[in-house]
């Protein structure tokens, strides 16, 4: 097995133990990697100066392309000339969806300011397009990457022979779907995936990172960082990508303390990178060998985990109702239920009512639909599926939504709200706070996920590592007070 690699965070000391450390607690967190692409204009425009120009006012504000932001989000220009917003701390699914949703919006202001300059410099018709999704049409592919703050116990290996079965084949229902010129796969990933734990990340593409950066209390919390889901513009795949993956690990973390199998054990594929492409290929329908010889359906593998995640939900309802507390849509019985469901309807090939949560069944229903009136190209089809990842000119999604074709969760007013307002009871709301203060009163600051740092008139560091805190420190206050 690959060997955990520790970075600075693991070296960092804590005054107490966490308090959090033995519970159910999760912290949840999103980075998606954009793709960036021109139309309409009257020349060739080279789309590293182009994501340049979107990232100006940034570098403008914070001399560098790599900031963070008033919501307590990070906000930076990656390698490939991709834009990447990385969601702030959220102790909800809900709370991580919105800070995504806000991630949208501001990727969204971005690059239509950027359109604006543009189209006085090479001709009105210019056209950015953004895209949330995974793969562009020369071949390349850009993450969604998700973070799940998981207790150190919780052994390498029971990762990847319980968590990766469950990831993999909770595709069928998180899966964005791609037209890759022949005919719709189930994911936008799986074809650029060739490991199953590593810690690369540009070299191969592992489905888990093993990197280790806990950004909190080294000696009882890892970050787990999968690799291997789609970018989602479905708010309700978002949130049950979260919350179904939350109840795994907190099941596995059960497992881990008291030595008692979880019951996922028997979910272990003989070839986790081929039933990924199995998946992709054939959703719910997909044939998987599994570590002890046997076969077993993708759609058999979740309606499995979910007896098991069930059984795991009843006897432990209070530490689970005590770790999804605050969240206006999910409770431990209602994730139960929405799971339950979507395997229901994946059993009876119910695209219309799949439709209106799961993004790959949106698309899929769209195209059978237009279908129906005469024969649509594959160009076209390549075309409309790039539009609905389009956040910045796109109009199928948008379509989709407001003829209530596709179900929404966040309300505009909350998503503008997130926009500048971080994830409650986390540690985002204190580097929230001090990147506002810092902005108001004109003084040069840095921050990254556990420390916030006033560079002048003296340099001044303030440690923020338990990202379960949202109260502060004497220190962290003292700082504050310095900005007034």
């Amino acid at each position: 097995m690959p060997q955990l690699h520790d970075s600075r965070s693991r070296h960092s000391t804590s005054t107490q133990p966490s308090a959090t450390a033995g519970g159910c607690d999760r912290i949840f967190g999103l980075e998606t990697e954009y793709g960036l692409s021109v139309g309409g204009t009257d020349r060739t425009l080279d789309i590293s100066q182009v994501a340049m120009t979107m990232f100006q006012p940034v570098v403008q504000r914070a001399r560098s392309t790599n900031t963070y932001l008033d919501n307590g989000s990070r906000l930076y220009l990656d390698v490939g000339s991709h834009p990447e917003y990385a969601t702030a701390e959220a102790r909800t699914p809900f709370d991580a969806m919105l800070a995504d949703a806000a991630g949208e919006s501001i990727m969204r202001t971005m690059a239509l300011e950027t359109q604006a300059r543009l189209r006085a410099q090479a001709g009105e018709r210019a056209t950015i397009h953004l895209f949330k999704n995974n793969a562009d049409s020369a071949g390349h592919s850009y993450g969604c990457h998700e973070n799940y703050l998981v207790r150190r116990y919780v052994d390498l290996r029971a990762i990847q022979t319980q968590l990766l079965p469950f990831l993999i084949t909770r595709q069928i229902y998180t899966g964005a779907g791609r037209f890759d010129g022949d005919h719709w796969t189930y994911t936008q990933r799986a074809r650029f995936v060739d490991e199953t734990v590593s810690s690369a990340t540009t070299r191969s593409r592992p489905m888990i990172n093993t990197r280790d950066e806990p950004h909190a209390d080294p000696e009882s919390f890892r970050r787990l960082h999968v690799i291997i889901g789609d970018s989602n513009r479905s708010q309700w795949a978002t949130m049950v990508k979260c919350a179904t993956t939350h109840l795994v690990l907190g099941s596995m973390e059960h497992a881990a303390r008291t030595g008692v199998p979880s019951g996922l054990e028997r979910l272990e594929m003989a070839d986790p990178v081929q039933a990924n492409l199995e998946v992709n290929e054939h959703g719910p329908d997909a044939m998987i060998d599994l570590a002890d010889g046997t076969r077993m359906s993708a759609l058999e593998m979740q309606r499995l985990a979910w007896r098991v995640i069930e059984r795991f939900a009843h006897s432990h309802a209070h530490e689970l109702d005590a770790s999804l507390q605050g969240d206006p849509v999910w409770t431990p019985h209602s994730v139960l239920d929405a799971w339950r469901w979507v395997l229901d309807r994946l059993e009876a090939h119910d695209i219309d009512a799949l439709a209106q949560v799961v993004d790959w069944a949106c698309k899929r229903r769209f195209f059978a639909r237009l279908e129906e009136r005469g024969p649509v190209g594959p160009m076209r089809i390549a075309q409309l599926d790039l539009d609905y990842h389009d956040v910045a000119n796109g109009t199928l999604y948008e379509a989709m939504v407001r003829h209530g074709l596709m179900r929404v969760y966040a309300d505009p007013q909350q998503v503008a709200r997130a926009v500048h307002t971080p994830p409650e009871r986390t540690r985002a709301v204190l580097r929230g706070r001090f990147v506002q203060r810092a902005q108001q009163a004109g003084v040069r600051h840095v921050c990254d996920w556990t420390q916030v740092q006033v560079l002048e008139p003296e340099k001044r560091t303030v440690q923020l590592l338990d990202p379960f805190d949202s109260e502060g420190t004497p220190e962290y206050y003292d700082l504050m007070a310095s900005l007034a």
